[in-house]
């Protein structure tokens, strides 16, 4: 047995052990190496630690269990709210409530089930729920997307292995636990969000969906301001002295209503782009070689950027391998595209966003709410050029690059419905990002062979990235300037994906229950982590 040999140990010293994690390396021209990690338990630790000391290869499994900061008392008569109920609010209620806090929830869209027949409807009918869409619903905009579960987060405290354990109890395959990029996929996303609800309800939790949040209830007091609760559309208040906001990225109504109400807040960077299509046979013949079609690897993905000409960096974003590019708005006569997958990754196409990064120099103005403003204005133009029926603007790589409009498709078919309507999209965004991504895709050609194939499809427009605000919070993960008020995940600018999003609402909710409880607080909720959204 290897591990046998590896520790030279005798049959009965090892006890047990388990994969802790699964890589590849398929740089090889003719082999594929799988790269483990393993977690193995053995008698007489110490003496085998003290034997393989100068092994960097060998060393303690680190602590993961994950560790409450405390119990609500049963006199407590306070209930935290969580508003949203994506990745972030979902981990920031569920911790609530395993710690016996019982959240009230308020989730403007439908349940998981009813959302996604309303997603149909944009999808397949042309016709658009404002309120029930890709963005808006129980499980978030990651409930459809590819459910990649990595990022570049510091997390010291190993928060993203209590997101991926949550995630198993729930119905993820126990695989994301120990392979190197773990993804889910939309269908499996859904039960587990379910799931999930359902556990959060049965510790006393309570999820109330088409709840929309219309005004936040702030009081002047000697010290500063402090949140007392908030307003429903329906004219209900809620009270509290400690909410959670966790509105996700595109809660544009929501955000304009907190400015209004003096929230603290300032515009961020985000990008713009299209999305891109080729045949995934492409990407994985490009990417793995002779390992292509190894069901160990699956389908192959890519990770590209080029730094134009211009000053303006291009970068593929949130690649989804054997995926969809889908219809993402959730404003009436926008365009707006995603990409989401299956756990099995097997659709034909490989897609992408090709995006450019913006600063808010770049915005029409100096409110913290520009961002916004320019989103609003690519998406309607994107609407006008797919025809004004939720069609996205198309064109092919090859005439993209050359400036001439499409007016046929070739070898690779798009995948976005309704449906792509084949157009010039040298007018779908400003001519600075058009001139980085003309240059960037033969760049890119050079790293992945076929990548500015003429056939190749772009889908306009990507532009909800990242939330294009930032919601300032302090090291206490409240509020700037508002007490009690919690700006939490990726809609405040505090995560960049599921696993970040929910990592960060297991931060705010431990935060809310130092405070409730009288505890100091601990750590620092002032700088957001990078992450990969979606």
């Amino acid at each position: 047995m290897v591990i046998l040999k590896r520790l030279e140990l005798a049959d009965d010293d090892l006890i047990s052990f388990s994969i802790f994690k699964r890589s590849y390396d398929a740089r090889k021209k003719h082999a594929l190496l799988l790269v483990y990690a393993v977690d193995v338990e053995v008698k007489n630790e110490a003496a085998l630690l003290k034997k393989f000391r100068n092994d960097r290869h060998l060393v303690p499994t680190p602590d993961m269990d994950y560790q409450f900061v405390g119990h609500a008392p049963e006199s407590l008569d306070e209930r935290p709210i969580v508003v949203g109920f994506g990745p972030c609010g979902i981990f920031a209620a569920l911790v609530l409530a395993q710690m016996g806090f019982k959240p009230i929830v308020l989730e403007r869209g439908k349940a998981v089930r009813e959302r996604t027949q309303d997603t149909w409807g944009l999808w397949r009918k042309h016709v658009l729920n404002p309120e029930s869409n890709v963005q808006f619903g129980e499980g978030g905009a990651g409930t459809f997307s590819d459910g990649k579960l990595y990022s570049q987060i510091k997390d010291p405290k190993h928060l993203g292995r209590k997101v991926l354990t949550e995630f198993v109890k729930a119905g993820a395959p126990e695989e994301i636990l120990y392979v190197s990029k773990p993804h889910i996929g939309t269908f499996r996303l859904v039960g587990m969000v379910e799931t999930m609800r359902h556990e959060i309800e049965a510790l006393g939790g309570e999820i109330r969906f088409q709840q929309r949040v219309t005004d936040v209830l702030i009081e002047e007091g000697a010290k500063g301001k402090n949140i007392r609760g908030v307003t429903l559309a329906s004219g209900e208040t809620l009270a509290s002295n400690h909410v959670i906001l966790a509105l996700g990225h595109s809660a544009r109504d929501t955000f304009e209503m907190l400015h209004k109400r003096g929230v603290y807040m300032e515009a961020k960077p985000f990008s713009i782009g299209f999305r891109i299509e080729h045949p995934q046979s492409l990407i994985d013949k490009a990417r793995l070689g002779p390992s292509a079609g190894n069901p160990l690897i699956g389908a192959a993905d890519y990770k590209l950027v080029h730094h134009a000409k211009n000053g303006r960096s291009v970068y593929s974003f949130c690649m989804c391998p054997g995926g969809t590019v889908v219809a993402a708005t959730s404003e009436p006569n926008c365009v707006v595209t995603n990409g989401m997958s299956q756990y099995s990754r097997n659709e034909r196409n490989a897609n992408a966003g090709i995006v450019v990064g913006i600063t808010p120099e770049d915005f029409p103005g100096k409110d913290p709410l520009a961002g916004i403003e320019l989103q609003r204005k690519l998406e309607a133009r994107a609407f006008e050029l797919g025809g004004g029926n939720y069609d996205a603007p198309g064109q092919l790589v090859g005439d993209f690059i050359e400036g001439k409009p499409s007016t046929q498709l070739g070898s690779v078919e798009p995948s976005y419905k309704p449906g792509v309507h084949l157009t010039d999209l040298a007018s779908a965004l400003p001519d600075y990002a058009i001139e980085a991504i003309r240059e960037a895709l033969p760049a890119f050609d050079q790293q992945i062979k076929g990548f500015a194939m003429k056939d190749a499809v772009l889908t306009g427009v990507e532009t909800r990235t990242s939330s294009p605000l930032r919601i300032t919070r302090g090291d206490d993960f409240q509020s700037q300037n508002v007490k009690g008020l919690y700006p939490a995940g990726e809609g405040a600018g505090y995560a960049g994906g599921i696993l970040s999003a929910g990592v960060d609402g297991i931060k705010v909710a431990e935060a809310v229950a130092r405070d409730m409880l009288g505890l100091d607080a601990v750590g620092s909720g002032a700088q957001p982590g990078p992450g990969c959204s979606y």
